[in-house]
Parts: C-alpha cells; sequence; structure tokens
C-alpha cells in the first residue's frame, strides 16, 4: 500500500500537504473504496484522540452544546447517504494547457469520488441547538491549520442554512462500512452533496451559527476571479464564491493517448450534474463535433451521486479527438473549450471533456 494506506497507483501531487488522485481507470465503480478515494489537504493531517475529542456547536443558538462522539452518537439518530465529492480545482491541468496557474495542484480527472457515509443528520443537531431566526448561515472549522492563509489558520467555511438543514447533510463518522480514516477527517467530518468538496470540512472542532457567511480564508478563496484578477491582490467578495458543482464529465475508457486498433470502441466515463441536479444526457463526438452519439447514461446510486455513461464508436485509424459533454436536468451544458472558463485560480472547469487516442488498422 501506498501513502496513507492508498492503492500504489494513486496519482499523489504532494506528499506534505498530502493531495493525490484516483487514477482514472478506478473511478468506473458506483462507489470508491477508500483506498481509491482521492485526498485533498491544505495542511499536515492532524491525528486526534478521539477520547479527548468535543463538538461544539455555538453561535446564534439557543442552547450551545459541546458532545463527545458517543454523546453524538447516542443522541442523535445515525443517517446514511451515497454521496459524491468533488474538489473544486477538478480537471485543472486542462485550465493549465490555456495559460499557466502558478502555485496550484495540477490536477486531472481524478479529484473524484464516491462513498456511502454514515453519521447523523446535521440538521438533528441544529434543531437540538435551537437555531435563532436571525441565523442564516453555518459554519464549520476543522483541527487542521494552513499556513496558506496568513496568518495561519483552521481550515473552515460555511454553507448558506437552507442547505444545512436539508437532510442529506450529514456529520460523518464512517465510509463505506468502516470508521472515518484520519486522512479523511477522522474521529468527524461535514459530509455536504452537491456542493465542492471545501465545504465538506474534516476533523471537525466547531459548528457555528452565524448570521452571515464565514470570514475563514478558505470561504472566499474558493471563488472564481475574473480572468483579469490577481488571485494574491483579490479583494475579498471580488469572485464568485463556490458552492454547488456545475454539470460536467470525464472520459474514463480508453485512456489518454491510448493507442488502438481502428473500428468499434468502447469509449465511457462518469458524468456529475452537482446539487440536487441529474445527469439526462451525454453526448460524444470522434469528429470534432460534426456529429454526435447519444451515450446510455447509468441511473444514480442516489440524488447525490456521479452517473456512469458508456457508448461504442466506429474510430478511423489515424488521431483521434474524444469529445464528451453532458447535459443536466435544468438543460445546462457543458461549455466547449477551457479556454471559455479558465479562472486565475483555476477553479470550477467544466468545460467538455476531451481525450486524445491513436488507432492502427
Amino acid at each position: 500500500m501506498g501513502i496513507w494506506n492508498k492503492r500504489d497507483d494513486m496519482v499523489v501531487h504532494e506528499v506534505e500537504p498530502y493531495n493525490a488522485e484516483s487514477p482514472p481507470q478506478a473511478l468506473a465503480g458506483r462507489i470508491t473504496p477508500v483506498d481509491t478515494f482521492y485526498g485533498r489537504n491544505h495542511a499536515p493531517i492532524p491525528q486526534l484522540d478521539a477520547e479527548n475529542w468535543r463538538l461544539r456547536v455555538e453561535g446564534l443558538v439557543g442552547r450551545p452544546l459541546e458532545m463527545s462522539m458517543d454523546e453524538l452518537r447516542d443522541r442523535f439518530p445515525e443517517r446514511s447517504v451515497v454521496a459524491t465529492l468533488q474538489c473544486a480545482g477538478n480537471r485543472r491541468a486542462d485550465l493549465m494547457e490555456v495559460s499557466d496557474i502558478p502555485g496550484q495542484v495540477p490536477w486531472g480527472p481524478g479529484a473524484i469520488s464516491t462513498a456511502r457515509w454514515n453519521g447523523v443528520s446535521l440538521a438533528d443537531v441544529l434543531a437540538e441547538a435551537g437555531v435563532r431566526p436571525d441565523a442564516a448561515h453555518v459554519s464549520f472549522t476543522g483541527a487542521d491549520v494552513s499556513d496558506q492563509a496568513y496568518p495561519p489558520q483552521h481550515f473552515g467555511g460555511s454553507i448558506p442554512m437552507a442547505k444545512a438543514t436539508s437532510h442529506e447533510v450529514l456529520l460523518a463518522w464512517s465510509m463505506n462500512g468502516q470508521s472515518l480514516p484520519a486522512v479523511h477527517g477522522a474521529p468527524l467530518r461535514v459530509v455536504v452533496p452537491g456542493w465542492i468538496g471545501a465545504r465538506s470540512v474534516k476533523w471537525l472542532l466547531r459548528i457555528g451559527v452565524q448570521a452571515g457567511p464565514s470570514d475563514n480564508y478558505f470561504q472566499t478563496e474558493y471563488s472564481i476571479l475574473p480572468p483579469e484578477a490577481d488571485p494574491h491582490t483579490a479583494e475579498r467578495g471580488e469572485g464568485i464564491t463556490l458552492g454547488p458543482v456545475a454539470i460536467h464529465c470525464a472520459i474514463l475508457r480508453p485512456g489518454r493517448d491510448a493507442r488502438l486498433p481502428a473500428g468499434p470502441t468502447e469509449v465511457a466515463g462518469f458524468a456529475y450534474a452537482g446539487d440536487d441536479r441529474t445527469v439526462e444526457r451525454v453526448d460524444v463526438s470522434a469528429d470534432d463535433g460534426d456529429t454526435w452519439t447519444h451515450a446510455k447514461v447509468d441511473l444514480p446510486e442516489s440524488p447525490w451521486t456521479w452517473q456512469h455513461w458508456h457508448t461504442t464508436l466506429d474510430l478511423p485509424s489515424g488521431d483521434t479527438e474524444l469529445i464528451a459533454r453532458a447535459w443536466d436536468s435544468t438543460a445546462a451544458v457543458q461549455p466547449e473549450s477551457p479556454a471559455s472558463v479558465w479562472n486565475p485560480r483555476g477553479y470550477a472547469n467544466n468545460a467538455a471533456a476531451r481525450l486524445h487516442v491513436t488507432c492502427r488498422s
């Protein structure tokens, strides 16, 4: 096994902090094994003592709470959700081919994974605390401390109250039927289905109920700046703060730059609509978009997961660029080119997926 008990073929971009994506061929299943699930971190992974750990719920509440893990388990019913998590920087490498994005992790398409999460409903915990009428956001603070912020601070972020009180948002202590490992946020993490992974704060210490969004550095660092902006000098609020994931897809088979026999070839991948949307159609082309084939799209495991798709194309001899684009249940479709969504932090690349292969007769 590799670092943090991950499979040996993980694509490791950084060892400290640990940042690694799943190899594309390992993402074909509905559920991603724990040893294959991607890792995104801004700081060293904390090792917390579960016996001494406590969760605080405070702010605009009638009854502030402080609970141990045993108390959390005893006071609230256990719930489960199958949900896909995706890093906001997934597929950043395609944007970097348009123009350089210094200081950012060059993620390919593998900073996305799906697991079954078990824990308690955040809504149940908030109801126990008694949310005040003037509360509009819920913030999360993790134990990891990042020097990406100055001065260094705990990683954190927030979501609006409407999302926080939705039934699908969990405080999770297990994934895929096993105790949450340290690398994925033990002893407790937030899982915010349909939203960027940065809002699913790991190593959770504090839940804050407040009138406005979190003032944590990473709340606004995860935002889309205008192409001309300097990310080092951008003012807070200059960008579009990221929340729900935008429709996108990836091609998993064949592999990038594969050498194949000409003729009928299976092309397969996943598509992810984000939030509570579903993938309604995936189109695939092998002739630069002159003609499109509608792929077969699998039903989602839950309303909060990716959907896999596949089709067969008759590929000619020579070089071919495969293109795939997905449509969601609001009729939103992926933009044509990474150039149209380039931004100086490299977030939210949802341009159509493109993959080069070479075929021989």
